[in-house]
């Protein structure tokens, strides 16, 4: 089911089709084709880098009638579809991996939470294709790695503690409360911790897919996910690495 691929595998199966297409492949009509095309059509971000020609032909029997007369050998037509769809790919890649994703990822998994594991996949994905979904997403993360080490520490707290409280809670627990020291360094390092986690905190109020919006609202772009969900997997990792070496110690 195309609606399980990341934009990527979407994007890397909608080159395969053309080229397969291209080269006397199967010129049947296909809704994986329309479904793909029409959905990075409508996102503003992949649109601009989507080629002019997967735009204009509907389906792979235009494609075909767009390409045939283009070129006479199959080559040409190989290179053709390579590099109109480098620009997308890239994006894409550079999307879909930043630098920090395997160690967020590593640090996540060690936890043994399906919840938060699905929740930190959904951040990574929707990056660019949903960038108010991966806001909600980043800050569920970081909400739901706050529980899991007051659980683990058994404290307390209500389910509708905000992130914030939840993040105050832990901190003061691991021992990373700006308050809990006196080194001036190190107070200010982790009083930029603790801003961190409430500007996540405030970006998902204000420009997740959380909340209902009025005329004026203003959509985050994918830079502004990006930056969010790097910041959650961070915080994130920091936390589970400083629970890990309490426990162990």
């Amino acid at each position: 089911m195309i609606e399980n691929l990341s934009n990527l595998e979407r994007a890397e199966m909608l080159k395969n089709m053309v080229t397969n297409c291209a080269v006397g492949g199967s010129r049947d009509d296909s809704r994986d084709y329309g479904s793909i095309r029409m959905g990075f059509m409508r996102d503003s971000e992949i649109n601009k880098k989507l080629p002019l020609f997967i735009k204009t032909c509907r389906n792979l029997q235009e494609i075909w009638g767009f390409i045939k007369p283009k070129f006479d050998h199959y080559h040409e037509r190989r290179e053709f579809i390579r590099k109109e769809f480098d620009p997308l790919l890239a994006m894409l890649e550079a999307v879909a991996r930043s630098p920090g994703d395997d160690s967020v990822t590593a640090a996540v998994a060690r936890i043994n939470s399906s919840y938060v594991q699905e929740t930190w996949q959904k951040a990574l994905e929707r990056r660019a294709s949903d960038p108010e979904g991966a806001i909600t997403a980043a800050r569920t993360l970081l909400e739901s790695v706050c529980k899991h080490i007051l659980d683990g520490a058994g404290v307390t707290y209500d389910d509708s503690t905000d992130l914030p409280k939840l993040y105050g809670l832990t901190s003061r627990q691991l021992n990373l409360s700006p308050s809990q020291h006196t080194e001036q360094l190190f107070k200010q390092i982790l009083g930029g911790c603790q801003t961190v986690v409430e500007g996540l905190g405030a970006l998902r109020n204000r420009h997740s897919d959380a909340h209902g919006k009025g005329a004026a609202g203003v959509r985050p772009a994918p830079r502004h996910a990006e930056l969010a969900v790097n910041l959650a997997g961070t915080m994130a990792t920091f936390l589970l690495q400083t629970w890990e070496a309490r426990k162990n110690s």
